[in-house]
């Protein structure tokens, strides 16, 4: 499971190191195969290709004709692009995305369970400060538990 934050550098080639900790998940649970997109148009973020498998048969389960499943298509095939791992752990980050979402130099890259998102780091803090945790939110988490 990947979690937690690693700060890092996107190079000037565009190539990604990932973090060590999420290296070696790779490396004794997936192959060297992924899948980047962007569903929100802010943030990369980067499946496994296993995960991202498990991701599409879900929706592959939505009807076409929905509309909802159309929009996130158009986005996800709009940024979307299978990569491969090098043999030193990087991974190159497509330019259309480097230049749409802003995510070059130094980035945060964190975990989500079973995939990892690249954010730019001066962008997310400005949104982490703009858009703190409420309390609206932390009732709508104990719904769950949390």
């Amino acid at each position: 499971m990947f979690r937690g934050n690693n700060p890092t550098r996107i190079d000037d080639k565009g190539r990604l190191k990932l973090p060590a900790d999420f290296k070696r998940q790779i490396d004794e649970g997936y192959g060297t195969q992924f899948f980047i997109t962007s569903r929100d148009g802010k943030r990369a973020e980067i499946y496994p290709m296993q995960e991202w498998e498990k991701f599409e048969a879900k929706l592959a389960a939505i009807p076409n004709f929905n509309p909802a499943k159309r929009k996130l298509m158009e986005r996800i095939n709009y940024f979307g692009h299978s990569t491969e791992m090098d043999t030193q752990g990087r991974l190159l980050i497509p330019q259309l995305m480097r230049e749409e979402l802003n995510v070059t130099g130094d980035v945060n890259v964190f975990g989500m369970q079973t995939y990892f998102e690249i954010a730019n780091r001066e962008e997310f803090k400005r949104k982490m400060d703009a858009e703190p945790l409420t309390e609206e939110d932390e009732k709508s988490l104990a719904e769950f538990g949390l």
